[in-house]
């Protein structure tokens, strides 16, 4: 058996499972390394999972666990008779924790925390787009959130690092970029100058100019600086779709999880956004269920769908973490909740479906992701070539043939 890295959550992990991976095979180590998330209860559930799977069908292998929900819990993971050794969420990215044995339970102090990841990561198996950790960590304390026990505080990836990584990335052939982290419109006040996102992300693109798309991942509605808002005017290599953590619609619900947004504020942003750049497309994180929701309040959330024109929705049935204010709320059954979550995932189906219809007829350009023809466009629309190839890797251009449940169907132009 080889070295393997199994990631579980964000892109954050993606990117960090990356480079335990080329730690294993620079270190040449025969293990298995399962790299989990704690953002829900299920998330550590499928890690679990996973570990006595792996158990069965490699019985003498040797098995680490990392990630979020190993350094929150690493006395859980490490009572499972499947673990061999965790690792917390700083050591796992350091080489020299994978070129020895070491103790079995190798986990720090995560609040101690004060840097972030150099490592030049060039290659992303399977992935046909590259992500770039550019922030770490995350001040704010939401209260359902277990994270910040898991990344510690907020830390910024100076901008120098940022464009040598995605100058590699795309010296490698990668045509998109995303550029990922915690809570990336915190980015900036812990460097030299206090830079903002936007003003990173307009150095960024002037310093590589041969990067074709950059993409950002989750952004606080009422971060978002000035120096962004002109860049989503004006850049047309920043693609026009912005994924928002909204997590309900709501103002009382907000209040509760202590966001720092209310259900207005989404609604002005993606006005304003759809003013500055026409057919911008929105993702949004929802949560479903919170302790105290009433089904008013859950009709005011997937109201805000529509009444912000979401499309994308990544739906989290509420998960109550140990540790966080909100486990100490008065809960609601499991079966409303997931009933909860169920609607709002179809108030998203229906919005989706409208948005790939209106794209019939149109022009777009596809980031083709497999042999298939499988991709997306610029919109983060998924789409799939009926007519005509695009190698894989490779952006072309298509015409919007028809639209179904899972997306648009295309034709190379």
């Amino acid at each position: 058996m080889t070295a393997r890295v199994l990631t579980f959550g964000c892109r954050l992990n993606t990117v960090e499972g990356e480079v335990i991976r080329a730690h294993l095979a620079a270190a040449g180590a025969d293990t298995i390394v399962v790299n989990t998330c704690a953002v829900t209860a299920e998330a550590e559930r499928q890690g679990r999972q996973a570990i006595r799977k792996l158990r069965r069908e490699h019985p003498s292998a040797r098995i680490v666990v990392t990630g979020c929900a190993a350094q929150i819990r690493p006395e859980a993971w490490a009572a499972m008779a499947e673990v061999d050794r965790v690792v917390g969420n700083q050591e796992k990215l350091e080489a020299a924790t994978w070129a020895t044995d070491g103790p079995r339970v190798a986990v720090g102090d995560i609040m101690a925390a004060g840097e972030t990841a150099g490592h030049l990561v060039t290659e992303f198996a399977g992935r046909a787009r590259a992500f770039v950790q550019v922030q770490q960590g995350c001040d704010h304390r939401c209260t359902f959130c277990i994270i910040p026990y898991g990344r510690g505080p907020s830390r910024s990836v100076p901008i120098g690092e940022i464009v040598r990584q995605v100058r590699a990335l795309t010296e490698a052939g990668y045509r998109e970029v995303v550029l990922t982290g915690v809570d990336i419109t915190s980015y900036g006040p812990d460097l030299p100058g206090a830079p903002s996102l936007g003003q990173m992300v307009r150095r960024l693109l002037a310093l590589v100019p041969d990067l074709p798309r950059l993409r950002l991942s989750s952004l606080d509605p009422v971060e978002i600086d000035e120096d962004l808002w002109r860049l989503i005017a004006e850049e047309p290599r920043l693609m026009p779709h912005l994924h928002l953590s909204v997590q309900a619609g709501d103002d009382l619900i907000l209040k509760r999880m202590k966001r720092r947004h209310l259900r207005a504020d989404v609604i002005r942003v993606a006005d304003r956004a759809r003013r500055l750049r026409p057919g911008m497309a929105f993702g949004a994180d929802l949560i479903a269920g919170f302790p105290t929701e009433t089904e008013a309040m859950a009709a005011n959330t997937r109201a805000l769908v529509e009444e912000a024109g979401l499309t994308f929705l990544h739906v989290f049935p509420f998960s109550a973490r140990a540790g966080t204010p909100a486990a100490r709320m008065p809960q609601l059954p499991s079966t409303l909740i997931r009933e909860r979550a169920a609607r709002l995932r179809e108030v998203g189906a229906r919005a989706a479906r409208a948005f790939y219809a209106a794209r019939v007829g149109s022009e777009a350009d596809l980031l083709a992701e497999r042999d298939s023809g499988e991709g997306h466009t610029e919109h983060f629309a998924p789409a799939r070539l009926i007519a005509g190839r695009i190698p894989p890797g490779a952006i072309g251009r298509v015409r919007i043939a028809a639209a179904n449940d899972d997306g648009l169907l295309a034709e190379a132009v």
